[in-house]
């Protein structure tokens, strides 16, 4: 809770925030926004898109193929991980789009001479690259509302996303995009940032945790076995319930001494602290519950977490935070509930009550 900014909630600014928390699912531009501002001791309304445009913070197709902020600094490293598992080579992937690597390596070419010093919208790159010889054929899977044909260049640091115009997405080089881009940094270098950061945020934490938040398969078991070998003794295991985990070695005094925390707190959907350690993980979400958070279609339900486990869910219904309590969690901490959900509503400008039920 401490290193997720929750216990105590935090003082870092909004790029401080994305960094600590190995980026931000960003699908739902107002969660991603709430995900940052409920670990923020003070915020204002508009941060995000304020550090987007000062380039403190870029948009970009990221871990698990989904949308994410991240910072500029070090968002290279995550995506250096993503585009090695080269997912676009597979069989399966080259048959559903008719695009063979090669054709997507010369597709690529096209795309960064295209973007070069522009900011284009959907529309505007993808009539740049079907009017070029032999891209014709490709105007509906670009056109693809996920995006999947051009994943492949936000993962190898071609496009991200810039300022939409109106409710028109655009891309963007991302040294364009901001000047502190840092590039891509090799995937065994890269691996060695990511999995610390991850380390830092989510432990302790398995490599299967790591795997399902950072790709669910695109990369092989063996290959993360290889990149966490590779960090020798700046790696630490505890064992939890049984199970053995990984941990910083730096971080194993902070962490025997560490107090379990009591605090109560409603966090949006898709947040961090779930997609963190992966909805399958049963310290953070019980078993049972799993499909009271992780939904239909991908959506991650707004939770309640008291004393660091997901005790319930809870939805904004006019002036009421209609909380879910899970019923073997105990007796709901009422008062907590109701000062949490003025938090709530300081940070969203509204009055607002709990309105706490039993599931």
């Amino acid at each position: 809770m401490e290193r997720q900014l929750l216990d105590p909630v935090g003082k870092l600014p909004v790029a401080g925030v994305v960094r600590r928390l190995c980026g931000v699912q960003a699908q739902v531009a107002s969660s991603a926004e709430l995900v940052i501002r409920v670990r923020r001791e003070a915020s204002r309304p508009g941060e995000v898109s304020r550090a987007l445009s000062e380039g403190r913070l870029i948009r970009t197709w990221a871990m698990r193929g989904t949308l994410h902020l991240l910072t500029p600094e070090d968002g290279g490293a995550f995506l250096s991980l993503m585009a090695s598992g080269r997912s676009w080579e597979r069989p399966s992937w080259q048959a559903y789009f008719g695009v063979t690597p090669k054709q997507l390596d010369a597709l690529r070419e096209v795309v960064r001479e295209t973007l070069d010093g522009k900011v284009l919208t959907r529309d505007e790159l993808i009539a740049a690259v079907i009017a070029r010889r032999g891209y014709g054929h490709l105007g509906d899977a670009l056109r693809s509302g996920w995006g999947t044909l051009l994943k492949p260049y936000a993962w190898q640091g071609d496009l991200c996303f810039g300022p939409s115009r109106g409710n028109r997405v655009t891309f963007i080089r991302p040294e364009d995009a901001s000047s502190h881009w840092g590039g891509l940094p090799e995937p065994d270098e890269a691996a060695a940032i990511v999995i610390v950061a991850y380390l830092r945020a989510y432990g302790p934490a398995t490599i299967e945790n790591f795997r399902n938040w950072l790709s669910r398969g695109r990369i092989s078991a063996r290959q993360l076995r290889t990149w966490f070998s590779a960090l020798g003794d700046r790696l630490g295991e505890v064992e939890l319930e049984g199970e053995r985990r990984y941990v910083l070695a730096a971080d194993l005094e902070d962490l025997a001494s560490a107090k379990p925390s009591t605090a109560v707190r409603l966090l949006p959907g898709f947040d961090q602290y779930v997609l963190g350690p992966g909805t399958e993980d049963g310290h953070v979400i019980p078993g049972a519950r799993r499909r009271a958070v992780s939904m239909q279609s991908g959506w991650i339900s707004p939770v309640v977490v008291a004393g660091g486990m997901v005790c319930g869910t809870w939805e904004l219904d006019g002036d009421r935070v209609r909380v879910a309590w899970f019923r073997e969690a105990g007796r709901p901490p009422r008062n907590a509930l109701e000062a949490e959900s003025a938090r709530l509503g300081s940070i969203l400008d509204r009055d607002l009550r709990a309105a706490i039920s039993l599931a």
